[in-house]
């Protein structure tokens, strides 16, 4: 048989799920009354999506992804542009002359034609190329703007996740309490502890129904923005990605920088081709009638207009495609040193939380064990009521940081996913 061999920030996250077990069997131990049935809010938090199929839902109702959309017909509409065998559209020409003279009696001359605007040389691939470029381009700017939306997503889904796990850790402490507090109430009938005891056992539960409720508003919160997010009422987990580390040069935000360095260049030939107006080519047919009884005459005309002069006209709009090469090449390099910086301070952040969730399980396991052997103590009335309070609240709150922390460590893993480029 083959292991199944877990990365190393699965660990602490599986212990924490085991821990959370034995805690939740040591609260129905100790407690002498039956959980409550589970409420609809918690059977509603089990519904889960992945995080890709959360991802293609709040694409669909993002702004970015009807420009995208925009961008990609303007595209094809370039293309089709290209395409076409002559650089504009074509002009209809129709002219009558009539003589001002009354001797020359009907005499009429009609003309009719076409003025065809044609590429100037090399104009028209050029086009064909910038027009492709820029297919390419809308798709690397729905790939990148998908990547942002995705930090989006998974931010969400971590601070969900990370509610969630401190609620459930809140409801296993209230009902530990509650269990202790229905304890000590018995014990206070029958005469074993004092009334204050009891009071003591009361306002500890209070305070652990309160906690609880905070907590259940702040993940009511993250749920709405979610919602709002992704028109989704089911939540995702964090989860691994589909695919491994990759280099940067894959990351969608340096190959959109990089075609939009080869698409300003290529902005620039073709303003270099245009060189200003299109030259045109120009057919009529002319029919003169002299009058007098003469007969008629047609004749057919080609001609050819060709714009002169134009260099200097064409220089504002070669500054301005010059500039947005310069700044684009300005952009590709930024964007390089800050991707760079981002996987590193995101490596370093799973590094450190790596420790962190370590150091937490561990303690919170100390603390929890030292409430277990504290309980027993104060069951065989060798400990006083404060003190296992005491010894409780720290447990508790150990646990809270072990479970918040272990839920930190998987946002931290997708946060180096993100960096990395990776979509969900």
């Amino acid at each position: 048989r083959k292991m199944l061999k877990l990365p190393p920030w699965c660990v602490p996250w599986l212990a924490a799920r085991i821990f959370a077990g034995s805690a939740l069997g040591c609260a129905a131990n100790a407690q002498t009354t039956p959980l409550p049935p589970p409420t609809v809010a918690s059977a509603h938090a089990q519904e889960h999506v992945t995080l890709a199929q959360a991802l293609e839902a709040a694409w669909r109702r993002s702004l970015d992804a009807t420009q995208a959309s925009g961008l990609q017909q303007q595209a094809l509409a370039n293309q089709s542009v290209a395409d076409n065998w002559l650089a504009a559209a074509p002009s209809l020409l129709l002219a009558q002359r009539e003589p001002s003279s009354a001797r020359t009696g009907d005499a009429r001359e009609t003309e009719a034609g076409l003025a065809l605007p044609l590429w100037r040389p090399g104009q028209r691939r050029i086009s064909a190329l910038a027009a492709q470029t820029d297919q390419v381009w809308a798709q690397a700017y729905a790939d990148a703007a998908q990547w942002r939306l995705a930090a989006q997503v998974r931010e969400l889904a971590g601070q969900l996740e990370i509610a969630s796990a401190q609620l459930r850790q809140a409801e296993v402490q209230r009902e530990l309490l509650a269990g202790l507090a229905n304890d000590v109430a018995q014990r206070v009938s029958a005469g074993d502890l004092a009334p204050s005891d009891a009071l003591a056992a009361q306002a500890e539960l209070l305070a652990a129904q309160s906690r609880a409720a905070e907590l259940q508003r702040e993940r009511q919160t993250h749920q709405a923005n979610w919602l709002l997010l992704t028109g989704l009422h089911a939540w995702a987990e964090l989860d691994m990605p589909r695919t491994g580390a990759r280099d940067l040069s894959e990351h969608p935000e340096m190959i959109l920088a990089d075609i939009a360095v080869e698409r300003a260049r290529q902005r620039v030939e073709l303003v270099q081709a245009q060189r200003g107006a299109q030259p045109e080519l120009g057919v009529s047919i002319r029919q003169e009638r002299p009058g007098q009884g003469q007969p008629r005459q047609n004749s057919l005309a080609v001609s050819i207009k060709l714009p002169i002069g134009t260099q200097g006209y064409n220089q504002p709009q070669m500054a301005a495609a010059v500039a947005q090469h310069d700044l684009a090449l300005t952009a590709q390099q930024r964007t390089q040193l800050q991707l760079l910086s981002e996987l590193e301070l995101a490596t370093r952040a799973l590094e450190s939380s790596q420790a962190q969730a370590d150091t937490e399980m561990s303690r919170a396991k100390l603390l929890g064990q030292r409430a277990q052997l504290l309980r027993k103590s104060f069951d065989a009335g060798e400990t006083a009521l404060p003190e296992l309070l005491r010894a409780v609240a720290a447990a508790a709150q150990a646990d809270a940081a072990a479970t918040r922390q272990t839920t930190a460590l998987a946002l931290a893993q997708a946060r180096v996913h993100q960096a990395q480029g990776i979509l969900p």
